[in-house]
């Protein structure tokens, strides 16, 4: 038997999606809409700290339109994560409980492929759309300085957006991870709000946390958990808060790789581990 083909069947997976949520266009539109309105809800506030404020912290370098790039990226990492991984991830504990586990450790294609990748919430990627929207406005807002310590290039987009996918892929590892517990804890129902928890730290520059007891958690997030890297590492790509470079970031910048490859292939080793504890449904 011929190996499948991943590309065409995760095609067909997005594909299926996007016609079920066509079916029901308005659900879709609301989706859409509701998402939209909760990150201009989170521009607004930050829209109303910078009124007031010169930089997120002193001598930090995140003036408005340098965090406008870091929130960016933020929405730009949450929304591939949201519609492609989270809504698989979800229903994980739910295939345990239902034995689709084992309709799924029948097919002749990868279990960890096709639990991560069976449906996508097209809805999600409106908020892709906004931050890209955010992340022009802000390069445009900072290319127009005369100040000269800011400068971006296509090299620069380039590895931009390989941190960003370096970013996706640390958070997947770590979301499979969550969603494999449930063959060793059951019903695992709460991911969505640990998920929330763990990540939460990411959505800020790392520089908040340095200094008294904001250290052990810069540590925590960074070299165990590491998803500070995930959007602080490209960020700074684009908005350079500090320049010249100190040679701590470049350090950062290597870290974040080699963290995302540790934690592939824990994160599979982890998954694999917990399929051979699993108890078929129907035994």
């Amino acid at each position: 038997m011929s190996s499948p083909n991943y590309s065409r069947v995760f095609l067909t997976f997005a594909r299926n999606s996007l016609i079920r949520d066509m079916t029901f266009r308005s659900n879709f539109v609301l989706d859409c809409i509701s998402s939209l309105s909760w990150l201009l809800m989170n521009l607004g506030f930050y829209l109303i700290v910078f009124y007031h404020v010169k930089s997120i912290g002193v001598e930090t370098g995140w003036g408005r339109n340098e965090f406008f790039v870091f929130l960016a990226t933020t929405w730009l990492i949450n929304s591939i994560i949201q519609a492609f991984l989270m809504p698989n991830a979800q229903e994980f504990s739910e295939l345990i409980r239902t034995g689709g586990l084992d309709f799924a450790l029948l097919k002749p294609i990868d279990t960890q492929f096709l639990i991560s990748f069976r449906k996508v919430e097209w809805s999600s990627l409106s908020n892709f759309v906004l931050g890209l929207i955010i992340l022009t406005y802000a390069l445009f807002q900072l290319a127009s300085r005369t100040d000269p310590v800011w400068h971006w290039s296509w090299l620069g987009l380039s590895l931009y957006f390989m941190y960003i996918a370096c970013g996706v892929l640390l958070m997947y590892s770590l979301m499979i991870c969550l969603a494999a517990t449930s063959i060793w804890l059951g019903r695992n129902q709460s991911l969505y709000d640990f998920w929330f928890y763990i990540t939460n730290f990411s959505r800020y520059p790392m520089e908040i946390y340095q200094g008294g007891w904001g250290l052990p958690l810069w540590f925590t997030f960074t070299f165990i958990v590491p998803v500070l890297v995930v959007v602080n590492v490209p960020a700074r790509l684009l908005a350079q808060p500090l320049v010249p470079r100190q040679n701590w970031e470049w350090g950062l910048a290597g870290f974040a790789i080699l963290a995302t490859l540790v934690a592939l292939v824990g994160s599979r080793w982890v998954f694999n581990r917990a399929l051979r504890s699993y108890s078929s449904a129907s035994s």
